[in-house]
């Protein structure tokens, strides 16, 4: 929410605007600052335009980047609110210079930095205001927003190698299909039409494709908007626990990408983990938020269980075990992190062994989609030619 103020200050007045949660805080505000307020009222906010949203959204890289520099400042002897403001005349930035601004102002209005970051859950994670919190209470901001900042960093820099690995394949799948649809539905009908004006005996595989090619012409407007409508049903269905339960539970058991998938989530879930336990956070309060944090809804439900269990007094490390999805590596040390009290330590070594796998399978997965793109392409462009080169051949021999 905005507010406009009107306050005094070494006998000059001054009118401004400001944002904040209600109007008592923008009076504790000015009070604290020295400012002597006269009137406040709520006001419309400007609002980001459109174009702004789709250049200039929050991502995650900004966040990383917030961290490492609050947390270098802090370091180096800076108060919170010094680094903030530091923070705010070097963005440029709009939406995320108005976050800092907005956080700056409640900070100062007397909130705490793990308060004040609540308003903007969408770019801030249950860990990373936990973890904060925890800073707060300990003292140790600085040192463990500069953890949360490796963490963050490692976290994108494993997301990036996933990425970059799955792009070429996706590329290559996606121009065959729509070099097929264009060369079925446009450029074949034109060629295939010549054959109507001789007498000549077509080949199986001309007739299935003057089929297709036909049915493609007259419908291909009916086709993309059925593709449309399915992509759009999928999504909303995808987007209910029930069908996102069940696609998760079909990618895990995909060849290849179902190991990716589980051990990506293994990689997150252990760091989160460490991370947390690392910080002073229960066990029970850290598997609370790993659960909130997972996006597979498969291992939510089994943290979520492990969490229940733990919290009955049994061992992390058999609740994992009694789960069944979680493979005997995590299961065997973690109960020897458990009983030697490194658990922390353990998950951390435990994340970095599975971001290893995770590598290695994603290497394997391209190494072994490659070729098959390559055959499944040479034999829909080998079939394409024996199709329209066929039945050039035997019109040929006809007029011998």
């Amino acid at each position: 929410m905005f507010f406009q103020y009107k306050a005094l200050k070494d006998g000059k007045t001054v009118v401004k605007k400001i944002e904040a949660a209600s109007s008592q805080s923008v009076i504790d505000y000015l009070q604290k600052n020295g400012y002597f307020p006269i009137s406040v009222e709520k006001v419309q906010g400007q609002d980001i335009s459109f174009l702004d949203n789709l250049t200039q959204r929050i991502d995650f890289n900004d966040i990383v980047n917030f961290t490492r520099q609050v947390a270098i400042m802090l370091n180096a002897g800076l108060t919170l609110v010094d680094s903030l403001e530091i923070l705010k005349k070097q963005t440029t930035k709009l939406p995320l210079k108005k976050m800092i601004e907005a956080i700056d102002t409640k900070i100062k209005g007397g909130s705490s930095f793990s308060i004040a970051l609540q308003d903007y859950k969408k770019n801030f994670s249950k860990l990373y205001i936990s973890l904060v919190k925890s800073g707060e209470a300990s003292g140790k901001l600085g040192e463990i927003l500069l953890r949360l900042a490796d963490n963050l960093e490692k976290e994108r820099e494993f997301k990036s190698k996933l990425k970059g690995a799955l792009v070429y394949p996706v590329i290559i799948i996606v121009g065959m299909f729509v070099v097929m649809f264009i060369m079925i539905t446009f450029v074949l009908p034109k060629l295939l039409g010549l054959y109507k004006d001789f007498n000549v005996e077509l080949p199986l595989s001309t007739k299935i494709l003057i089929g297709v090619s036909n049915f493609s012409t007259r419908f291909w407007p009916l086709v993309l908007v059925l593709i449309i409508v399915s992509f759009y049903f999928a999504k909303k269905y995808l987007s209910t626990k029930a069908g996102k339960k069940s696609f998760d539970q079909f990618a895990l058991k995909l060849p290849v990408f179902g190991h990716i998938i589980s051990v990506s989530a293994l990689v997150e879930s252990t760091r989160t983990l460490a991370i947390l336990i690392s910080a002073g956070i229960s066990i029970l309060d850290a598997l609370s938020i790993v659960v909130d944090s997972t996006d597979n809804s498969v291992f939510q439900q089994a943290f979520m269980t492990v969490s229940q269990k733990v919290e009955k007094g049994q061992s992390m490390g058999i609740a994992l075990e009694q789960e069944g999805i979680f493979p005997p590596i995590l299961v065997q040390m973690s109960q020897v992190g458990e009983q030697t009290g490194n658990l922390d330590d353990t998950l951390l070594r435990l994340s970095k062994y599975f971001e290893m796998e995770s590598e290695i399978a994603t290497k394997t997965m391209t190494t072994l989609i490659e070729p098959l793109i390559l055959v499944f392409l040479g034999a829909g462009v080998g079939f394409l030619v024996l199709s329209v080169i066929t039945p050039i051949y035997n019109l040929t021999n006809s007029f011998k």
